[in-house]
């Protein structure tokens, strides 16, 4: 079975966005960031309210970065990870753009990436948005506990990303960054039911994902300058390393995951790094992409990963299912 969608080197990402919470500025890629937030509610009465203005503002600044109107947008993909994705269905109540709402939890942003790269790819579009964003203080309500409760984080929890992040695609025949195909992931799960895990549940399903975007595309792991997964985490890379061992790859120098590389583990008190619907997103929009537009980096494999479980299926003793979505994005 082929799970890689391939497209002619005519699918670019022509301009991105990013907003970045406080802890989020504060971290190695704080350079990056179009803007960073100096508080996590910016003066709304909630939090849920802030991530819904991080997400309307976030388009806003891409339209104005790429100097678009709404208009000119055939259609925005977007979700994040609150109950009935509300972070991008109230945004999206203020903007005149036609809007499909996404869920994939953390790998929602490689989905979207990739349906609008087939949108934009069989000419059904011409300019496309792609978007996410996440909470600490909203995911901490929804999938454990208020903090007001000030609950003990365990060893093997990591910090859900705060942020915003766009893409816009559009067809473009010249030199780019260009996404030239995309590998659906399926859902797997490995037996893992603790909810404070996220690596260990999501890196069966990036492992499972990357293997068989080599095996569509007839590449090996040193094709690309960076293999970098969604948010797996420092633990959950090392076990993704460990499994892709017994599969024959070696994911070494070429290898990273954004879960690391968007906080100082050692300095921000962070557990295991990353995570969150934003949080490969950040990465991508605000660092990967400007390492790709000056050149640093040609070709990428970027591997958003998501757990997909709710509280309703954690408290009811469910195991926690997991999927990863490939996106090789190259400068061509």
């Amino acid at each position: 079975m082929v799970r890689t969608v391939f497209f002619d080197r005519d699918v670019a990402i022509t301009q991105t966005s990013s907003i970045a919470g406080p802890k989020e500025g504060e971290g190695p890629l704080k350079k990056y960031y179009d803007y960073i937030l100096k508080d996590d509610i910016i003066g709304q009465k909630s939090h849920e309210h802030a991530e819904i203005m991080m997400q309307l503002q976030c388009i806003k600044q891409l339209l104005n970065k790429a100097h678009l109107s709404q208009n000119d947008v055939d259609c925005v993909f977007g979700g994040d990870l609150l109950d009935e994705i509300i972070g991008c269905n109230f945004a999206m109540r203020e903007l005149e753009i036609p809007f499909i709402g996404l869920y994939n939890a953390c790998a929602t942003f490689g989905e979207a990436l990739i349906l609008g790269a087939i949108m934009i790819h069989s000419d059904y579009m011409s300019k496309v948005i792609t978007t996410t964003t996440s909470h600490y203080a909203t995911a901490e309500r929804q999938y454990r506990f208020p903090l007001e409760l000030g609950s003990q984080r365990t060893p093997l929890s990591q910090w859900t990303v705060t942020g915003a992040g766009c893409s816009l695609l559009t067809k473009k025949e010249e030199v780019g960054v260009k996404v030239t195909s995309g590998t659906i992931g399926k859902v797997v799960d490995y037996g893992v039911s603790d909810a404070n895990d996220m690596g260990a549940v999501m890196a069966p399903a990036a492992l499972n994902t990357i293997v068989s975007h080599l095996s569509d595309t007839g590449r090996d792991e040193t094709y690309y300058d960076l293999i970098v997964t969604g948010d797996l985490g420092h633990g959950g890379s090392r076990l993704l390393q460990i499994l892709a061992k017994k599969e024959g790859l070696n994911l070494g120098k070429n290898y990273s995951d954004c879960g690391i590389l968007i906080f100082n583990r050692e300095g921000q008190d962070v557990g295991q790094g990353g995570s969150g619907a934003c949080c490969s997103n950040l990465v991508f929009n605000a660092y990967l992409y400007k390492m790709l537009s000056q050149g640093t980096l040609k070709k990428i494999l970027f591997v958003p990963t998501g757990a997909l479980l709710s509280k309703v299926s954690s408290l009811q003793g469910e195991t926690i299912p997991a999927i990863a979505h490939a996106v090789a994005i190259e400068v061509v």
